[in-house]
């Protein structure tokens, strides 16, 4: 068959084709029926307004900080959990007792001074008790108080009679530093001049030694009692 005639029957044959619609749309129903749902078109989404930006911004923060003050203030209620942070003591005024009026640095054969040793610096100081006894002596206590001002804290002690004589303790009482040398039982001090001294740091610059004092409780061999007292300070 030649191209020319073979060109004319096709051409014949789709002029002649009439499309079956029905079907089609059958085919069409059939296929949207069992198949899968047509793709969902996403559309992109648009970013907030710079004026949304700063207003969300700043309810989280004023969130966060709402929920920082429940917290706290939960947790200082329960008692049970978090750190409770205490607000520092007052610094104490201290002066010394008006009982110390009544103590004399001297009472009998025993007499007592009490000074800041020169040695001391902006930043430490050592206050020394020098106490004199024309008597041996069977019983003796020395205490040195020194006032918790100016950030005070102890450093250490010493005395110039045997360590193993004396019991030694350093506490804090009634706004004080207190320094306590007791001679143990069955020792005696000897006649003479002997030496406590009671060691300390402080705050910076010059420090008021005013409400420091001392004072000494002894019995002679003889069975006599005698108490010496004295304080630091400028009007000593």
């Amino acid at each position: 068959m030649k191209d020319e005639e073979l060109s004319v029957r096709l051409r014949e044959a789709a002029q002649a084709h009439r499309p079956d619609r029905e079907r089609m749309l059958a085919r069409v129903e059939r296929g949207m029926a069992g198949g899968r749902p047509p793709a969902r078109v996403v559309r992109p989404r648009r970013a907030p307004a710079p004026w949304l930006r700063v207003a969300g911004a700043t309810a989280a923060v004023c969130g966060v900080l709402a929920f920082g003050a429940v917290a706290v203030t939960s947790a200082g209620e329960d008692g049970s959990r978090g750190t409770r942070v205490a607000a520092p003591p007052p610094t104490p005024s201290v002066t010394p007792p008006a009982a110390l009026g009544s103590l004399r640095t001297e009472d009998g054969p025993l007499w007592t001074d009490g000074v800041v040793d020169p040695h001391s610096n902006a930043y430490w100081a050592q206050s020394n008790v020098t106490l004199r006894t024309a008597e041996p002596l069977s019983s003796l206590t020395v205490e040195l108080r020194i006032a918790l001002t100016g950030g005070v804290t102890s450093t250490g002690s010493w005395r110039s009679l045997p360590a193993k004589d004396f019991t030694v303790s350093m506490t804090e009482d009634g706004g004080h530093l207190v320094y306590r040398w007791a001679l143990r039982v069955g020792r005696t001090v000897p006649a003479g001049t002997h030496t406590f001294a009671g060691q300390y740091n402080h705050a910076e610059g010059a420090r008021d030694a005013t409400g420091d004092y001392l004072t000494a409780h002894a019995v002679r061999t003889t069975g006599e009692r005698s108490a010496v007292g004295d304080h630091f300070g400028p009007d000593r």
